[in-house]
């Protein structure tokens, strides 16, 4: 009897170790794919901020480009307008300010 329970005592003894050393490799396992689970994600949060610094760094050149383009524009109507002839002042809508042979009923003076 008493080596009976003995026996028993021992193989209850040794259920409970190879549970806790379950208990263990299971805990280590779920550790190792936190980890790797982890990795993961901070790579993959590296690899967006690299993509949108791309998009930025694309976007400020798209922006760079178009006001270079915009004052090289500018510029080119700056320099022609320079050119272009200036409107003569008080034409009062004649050509060259005078009026060419047209008379109106109220420009002549009836006495």
């Amino acid at each position: 009897e008493r080596r009976e329970r003995e026996r028993k005592l021992s193989k209850e003894m040794a259920e409970k170790a190879t549970r806790e050393l379950e208990k263990m490799q299971l805990k280590e396992k779920a550790e190792i794919k936190y980890k790797e689970w982890l990795k993961k994600k901070r790579d993959e949060e590296a690899e967006k901020k690299k993509k949108e610094k791309e998009k930025e760094k694309e976007r400020e050149a798209e922006l760079q480009e178009k006001k270079a383009k915009s004052e090289k524009i500018f510029k080119e109507w700056l320099h022609n307008a320079r050119n272009k002839p200036r409107p003569v002042l008080n034409s009062y809508g004649f050509p060259r300010g005078k009026s060419a042979g047209l008379y109106f009923y109220y420009t002549s003076v009836v006495t």
